[in-house]
């Protein structure tokens, strides 16, 4: 299948197909005496699986290394645990980082009167350098 149809049922862009393949990603695609790319079944798939990996957050890089897992089929499972159990580790790292910084703005928030006075506690949080706002 050309492109177009690989990207359709993929559901990976077309444009990200060409990224994917010029980092390696996926193998580049046989040619058609046409020039165009010709993608099989087992390439929409492997697009699939990176689509669903992005789709969790993954990296490229851990991308990477789970594409080798999933092709080896001598992997240790705990390899693939151990990577998944990073990526949550991570999440939920920015996770904290977001409800902190939702915290900050919460209060700052509540801290202004909203009326059409200058006087702004966010704008003054803010201006300082480096502050945390607390």
């Amino acid at each position: 299948m050309q492109i177009g149809q690989a990207s359709r049922t993929s559901g990976v862009s077309a444009k990200m197909i060409r990224h994917y393949e010029s980092i390696g990603l996926i193998p580049s695609a046989g040619r058609r005496s046409s020039n165009y790319r010709d993608y099989d079944d087992a390439d929409v798939h492997r697009l699939r699986f990176i689509r669903r990996s992005r789709d969790l957050g993954f990296s490229i890089d851990r991308i990477r290394d789970l594409l080798k897992l999933w092709s080896d089929r001598d992997r240790a499972g705990s390899e693939v645990k151990s990577i998944a159990q990073a990526h949550v580790a991570e999440i939920e790292t920015r996770i904290a980082h977001m409800r902190e910084m939702a915290d900050v703005l919460h209060a700052l928030a509540d801290a202004c009167e909203g009326n059409d006075r200058p006087e702004c506690p966010i704008i003054r949080s803010l201006a300082r350098n480096g502050a945390s706002g607390h």
